[in-house]
């Protein structure tokens, strides 16, 4: 059973299928049978565990098991308690409502990465740095999220699932490591 940590650049589809315009998972992995447990949109960066094992990739990725992912998120805007606590309690996104989560106002880690390219600076509106950890995940769920309350997401990174993480297990985006079980 192999289980590989990929910290994911930006801009890169999560498949391994030929993407007619964009790289894949494909251009920084050669492992034959391996599959993301879960997903990242290409806009997003970030910690992608991949396994050979079908019942490991279901413990990992699907909704019932609740792995914590934690994300670092940029956005427009400084945050307020009021926005920081909608974001952490139910919050109505029109087609589900989100459980309930932990949204902090944090410092950019210093062990962070620069992104390729940068993300678009604008010099009347400031930017912060949120911690946001879900035990859920759909679809764009914490861009939803944080333009629900008023805070467009900029930059969005999974830095954790579970007891893996991007802080204990330094990889810089397209690089990978196999880890054991």
């Amino acid at each position: 059973m192999k289980l590989i940590l990929l910290n994911k650049p930006y801009n890169v589809m999560c498949q391994f299928s030929a993407h007619p315009t964009r790289e894949t998972l494909a251009d920084y992995l050669d492992i034959p049978n391996i599959y993301p447990a879960g997903r990242l949109d290409a806009d997003s960066e970030g910690l992608i565990l991949l396994t050979d094992d079908g019942k490991l990739q279901n413990r990992i990725s699907h909704p019932d098991h609740k792995q914590a992912k934690t994300y670092l998120v940029q956005v427009e805007g400084i945050p307020t308690e009021t926005s920081l606590k909608k974001l952490s309690e139910p919050l109505d996104l029109g087609d589900f409502v989100t459980q309930h989560c932990i949204a902090k106002h944090i410092h950019p880690p210093a062990w962070l990465w620069d992104r390729d390219p940068p993300i678009r600076q604008r010099a009347t509106i400031p930017t912060s740095w949120l911690c946001i950890v879900l035990s859920e995940g759909k679809n764009r769920q914490v861009r939803r999220m944080t333009a629900a309350v008023g805070l467009p997401t900029l930059r969005l990174i999974r830095t954790s699932i579970g007891s893996f993480s991007l802080e204990s297990h330094p990889l810089l985006p397209g690089e990978w490591q196999e880890v054991e079980m």
